[in-house]
């Protein structure tokens, strides 16, 4: 089994940054994909920044330019350095990584339990 926790989240002024963590621990051999999401009204959870194994990363076109996605392999950890925060940012962040619990397996998706961002006009 593995946990992931996260930390970080806040109440901020819009314009204010924050730095999101997520710290993966349990039976694992690697990491593949890790990443933030928020989940919409209707728990369809969609991503807000991906990183994969080799350090690719996506954004949502939202966040482009204002947040960066970075990872720490030897911490188990993904970040999420968030600046110039909107209204808009308001949600609960969920933090996603793929696990290979042994080497040469499928891997298996893991979340966590989110952690709430509040951005204030």
């Amino acid at each position: 089994q593995v946990q992931l926790v996260e930390s970080g989240g806040g109440l901020v002024q819009a314009g204010e940054s924050l730095r999101l963590s997520c710290a993966a621990s349990g039976t694992i051999h690697s990491i593949d994909a890790m990443g933030w999401y928020r989940q919409l009204p209707g728990g369809e959870r969609v991503p807000v920044a991906t990183i994969g194994s080799g350090k690719v990363t996506n954004y949502a076109d939202s966040v482009k330019g204002r947040f960066t996605i970075t990872r720490d392999d030897a911490v188990n950890t993904v970040f999420l350095q968030m600046n110039s925060l909107k209204t808009e940012d308001t949600d609960v962040y969920i933090c996603y990584a793929w696990v290979h619990h042994v080497p040469f397996t499928t891997g298996t998706a893991y979340w966590g339990q989110g952690t709430q961002v509040t951005v204030s006009s």
